[in-house]
């Protein structure tokens, strides 16, 4: 079986180009607005549980904040205690330290970040907003429809994606508890890395290169030769705060996005081979959508809040970069085909008004997408 599965994956055609083009980051971020516009027209996010948890999402914001300020705080009462021994008042190295420290929890470790990200392991909250949203997309493109040929009209993804268990295999599938050790693992490794890297980028003589060098490390991966060059010379002359900015930015927004997607991939269960093959399909689109997204969570005490807007509006992108999942009974055949972006280069050349036009079938007949699952067939998404 593991062979076959390795042939299978050898045989998907997925271009040799990097998927990094401005017309795919353009697009996803486009979606960003789209997806936060349809998201928020949905009345089911306005419930009085939804209310319960806005409230709660806006504490948790505070409490964030108040995590981040204590020990800066604390800090700060260190020196002013040795204030009283030593004299402060010729010298700006207090404020320094400050400053430092304030710049290495927000945009080094990306504490914030962090901490809404997390949220996920403790409350199912997001997993809900997440199927609620893919309800409300699937209805609100029925009601956009409702006068064309139902032939033309593609299946939907919410009436079988539900079927499907949240924890996958329930056999094999994590506790909650060894989740949230992964993830701490996962960000306990980057975060160590960002350090190390910053922090190597004081050393003397070579320290100037150490930022340019793993910006050039990074993006050769993801955008090919050419592009990397042009960001490493352009880093040599960028000073290291926003150097360091714009680098915690990219993998941020590679992170959110895959936080994100894990309501769908908690069900579609790829392997860790097919999910990077998924991902490298989709990569610009995914990147311009999470970018956006960011730069949002940024906001103080409300990023808890866009993070759950992020959240609804991914149902909307899934329903744009996927096609509608069968029954659980077909899902191993879904995998394989799915991994693929099919209508990946039409999608892109579309005008932003017009954003469904191929989200269509064109092979089924006779069939209505507002049917249930078994009725409709599984009508494929072209």
């Amino acid at each position: 079986m593991d062979s076959l599965k390795k042939v299978d994956l050898q045989k998907i055609d997925l271009p040799k180009t990097s998927g990094f083009d401005p017309n795919a980051i353009l697009r996803g971020a486009q979606l960003t607005l789209v997806g936060a516009n349809r998201a928020l027209q949905n009345p089911g996010l306005f419930t009085s549980d939804h209310y319960r948890q806005a409230a709660l999402a806006v504490a948790a914001g505070i409490a964030i904040r108040l995590v981040i300020t204590i020990p800066i705080i604390g800090v700060r009462v260190i020196l002013w205690f040795l204030s009283l021994f030593i004299n402060m008042e010729a010298s700006n190295w207090d404020n320094d330290v400050v400053e430092g420290l304030n710049f290495i929890e927000q945009s080094v470790l990306q504490v914030p970040f962090f901490l809404m990200t997390f949220m996920r392991y403790i409350t199912p909250t997001l997993d809900r907003m997440f199927m609620d949203s893919l309800d409300w997309v699937d209805r609100t493109y029925i009601q956009k429809h409702r006068g064309d040929d139902p032939n033309r009209l593609r299946a939907m993804y919410y009436p079988n994606l539900s079927l499907y268990s949240a924890h996958g295999d329930q056999q094999n599938h994590r506790r909650p508890w060894e989740a949230a050790m992964a993830f701490l693992v996962r960000y306990g490794r980057r975060a160590g890395i960002s350090l190390a890297i910053y922090f190597l980028s004081y050393l003397p003589y070579v320290g100037r290169l150490v930022l340019p060098a793993a910006s050039f490390y990074t993006f050769n991966r993801a955008v090919g030769l050419q592009p990397a060059l042009v960001i490493f010379g352009s880093s040599l002359f960028l000073p290291r705060r926003y150097l360091v900015m714009f680098l915690q930015s990219y993998f941020s927004s590679r992170s959110l996005m895959r936080e994100l997607l894990e309501p769908y991939f908690s069900r579609i269960r790829y392997n860790k081979e097919q999910k990077k093959l998924w991902f490298r399909d989709r990569e610009g689109v995914l990147f311009g959508f999470g970018v956006g997204f960011f730069v949002f969570l940024k906001i103080p005490l409300l990023g808890v809040l866009i993070y759950g807007v992020a959240e609804a509006s991914t149902a909307f992108l899934i329903t744009k970069i996927t096609e509608p999942p069968p029954p659980p009974s077909e899902a191993e055949q879904y995998r394989q085909r799915s991994i693929r972006w099919e209508n990946k280069h039409e999608f892109l050349a579309l005008p932003l008004a017009n954003l469904d036009a191929h989200n269509v079938s064109t092979t089924a007949s006779g069939t209505d997408p507002t049917k249930s699952p078994t009725e409709m067939g599984g009508k494929k998404f072209s």
